[in-house]
């Protein structure tokens, strides 16, 4: 269980344990040397020469002291919101002579912040042998939405960084289908398919919660030098018809896009969406001029083309979008 591979073969996945959802590491066994809440930050681990604090190097992530007894380390990390597992990243960057030998991850559901000693963990990923600066891959098969994952090192050291990756299944059956609600939210379980460029920003980064907090944290293209626009394409987390939408050009002020246009359609359950021909599908939104650091809010001006389940956002010619909201109801087909 938990066969490692080469590449972050998880397709579109979302990494569960980024803060931004409310994920936390809720305990570690020991973090000594480095504070455990580094373990799941949302940026690269980063290497600073000559960088000391009260208890020695000063480590980009979670490391616990040298163990004189017997036993090993571990952490818990919370979910902020549960999900299914296809995979995790762990990840040793500039630890060399003090990174793990060893790791496993279990993974369990429970309502406690701190799952207490009845809980059980089941294993996602077996005892594994580690490099040290190095990112590791392991492949996950077990259909179960998680609340808590706990990370295991033999016997200590440090682990830069860990990656959850798996998607978010709400339990729509809770959700009132007459009221509208942000169908592209990655907590509803929207997630980025697809873009021509995101040099300067993810475009997993459209559909987080809140607003960005600064240009990095949205979806920004490179200067465009030839004909021609800028696109992504994005899954509704569950297919709805639309009532508003939102693009916020939050913190992008001399290389926002000057113009936007969405459309989407409806792809029936199970399938995937033809990315080539996505610029064939209907205009849901038709062109609009954009403004530097503004939420542009849309109602009227929406097209009636029915249930969608994917959207395409034209950007013209290139530039940043910080949020894309696309509010609407849940749409059940009656057949």
């Amino acid at each position: 269980m938990g066969t490692p591979v080469s590449q972050p073969l998880f397709g579109d996945a979302i990494d569960l344990a980024q803060p931004r959802l409310g994920s936390e590491v809720v305990f570690a066994t020991d973090d000594f040397f480095a504070d455990k809440s580094r373990l799941i930050s949302p940026g690269e681990p980063v290497w600073i020469d000559d960088k000391y604090d009260d208890y020695g190097k000063w480590m980009d992530g979670w490391e616990s002291r040298r163990k004189r007894d017997e036993g090993h380390d571990y952490c818990i990390v919370k979910l902020g919101v549960p999900g299914v597992i296809f995979g995790v990243v762990v990840d040793t960057r500039f630890f060399t002579g003090n990174f793990p030998p060893h790791a496993s991850l279990e993974a369990c559901v429970s309502h406690d912040k701190i799952p207490d000693d009845s809980t059980d963990w089941v294993e996602i990923v077996s005892k594994q042998a580690l490099k040290g600066d190095n990112r590791q891959h392991f492949r996950v098969e077990n259909d179960t939405q998680f609340t808590h994952v706990r990370l295991h090192i033999y016997p200590d050291g440090g682990i830069a960084r860990l990656r959850i990756y798996g998607e978010i299944q709400p339990d729509w059956s809770r959700f009132d289908p007459l009221v509208p609600i942000d169908l592209l939210s990655l907590q509803h379980g929207g997630r980025a398919l697809a873009c021509n460029d995101e040099h300067y920003g993810s475009m997993r980064n459209l559909n987080a919660p809140g607003r960005g907090v600064n240009m990095g944290d949205g979806w920004e293209t490179a200067r465009r030098r030839t004909p021609g626009n800028d696109w992504v394409v994005m899954a509704l987390g569950h297919p709805g018809t639309i009532e508003a939408i939102e693009v916020d050009t939050a913190h992008f002020k001399g290389n926002y896009p000057d113009r936007v246009m969405l459309q989407a359609t409806l792809v029936p359950a199970g399938e995937s969406p033809d990315i080539d021909s996505s610029d064939q599908w209907p205009i849901l939104l038709g062109e609009h001029k954009l403004s530097m650091d503004t939420q542009h809010y849309f109602i009227d001006d929406i097209n009636d083309i029915g249930p969608i389940s994917h959207v395409r956002m034209n950007i013209y010619p290139d530039g940043g979008i910080s949020r894309l909201r696309i509010i609407g109801r849940l749409y059940q087909p009656t057949d």
